[in-house]
């Protein structure tokens, strides 16, 4: 995968952004009247980078299955702002206790591997591993869990200028993630599509240029609750 100087300029920035992020590991712990506990493994989009807690994609489906009378719990976030695949089985490994499972959990993980040029094999070998360890975590196995594909950067501002390179390298990282997905038996939920909107409507892109607002994440939601919201009933 070639990257021009601008592309590589653009990536630097990047880093250096995401370097300053904390880890979103606050956990709410459940109560009485909560039936249905939630795990939520990312990286920038999962923690709701440049949004408010409450715009965060996984808080919006917590409160959107709240509306279908599914009383879940604030999930459990291990995500943080440049988490690449391996960053993130770290996270899980300090974060969550052998025995702890729960009724739902996602998956969303690679932009940050596909921008810092990692090898695909790479992301492929440590993603099964990634999902291992969701299963695990699963109190129903892989009825339980569901992933998200990577969104398209390239219809950012921050991503314009690479925008054709950047696109065809998200569907060659989305492609084996849907493909270990499949091998999984796990729910793989494609949300690319939405995030290139954000070419045509800058209502869909958070201040800071690159990451989703909190008005895409709520298209995510409406886009999986209804799938989700089975995974519960089962």
């Amino acid at each position: 995968m070639k990257r021009t100087i601008s592309f590589l300029l653009f990536l630097v920035l990047l880093s250096a952004c995401s370097s300053t992020s904390e880890t979103a590991n606050s956990e709410v712990t459940d109560s009485e009247d909560m039936n249905y506990s939630y795990l939520a493994l990312g990286d920038s989009y999962t923690i709701g980078e440049s949004v408010e807690v409450n715009e965060r994609w996984p808080v919006q489906l917590m409160e959107a299955l709240k509306e279908r009378g599914y009383k879940v719990a604030p999930p459990k976030i291990i995500a943080k702002t440049g988490w690449t695949t391996r960053n993130l089985l770290r996270g899980i490994e300090d974060e969550l206790n052998v025995q702890r499972d729960f009724d739902l959990v996602s998956i969303l993980i690679g932009v940050n591997n596909q921008y810092q040029n990692k090898p695909i094999d790479e992301y492929e070998e440590e993603l099964r591993q990634v999902f291992r360890k969701a299963i695990n975590h699963s109190k129903t196995r892989e009825n339980g869990v569901f992933a998200l594909s990577i969104p398209d950067y390239g219809a950012t501002p921050f991503g314009q200028a690479n925008a054709e390179a950047i696109s065809e390298e998200i569907d060659e990282y989305n492609a084996v993630f849907r493909r270990v997905a499949e091998d999984y038996e796990v729910d793989f939920f494609n949300i690319t599509p939405i995030s290139r909107e954000a070419e045509r409507d800058p209502d869909l892109v958070a201040q800071d240029g690159l990451h989703p607002s909190g008005l895409m994440y709520r298209y995510w939601v409406e886009d999986i609750v209804a799938k989700v919201a089975e995974k519960l009933s089962e």
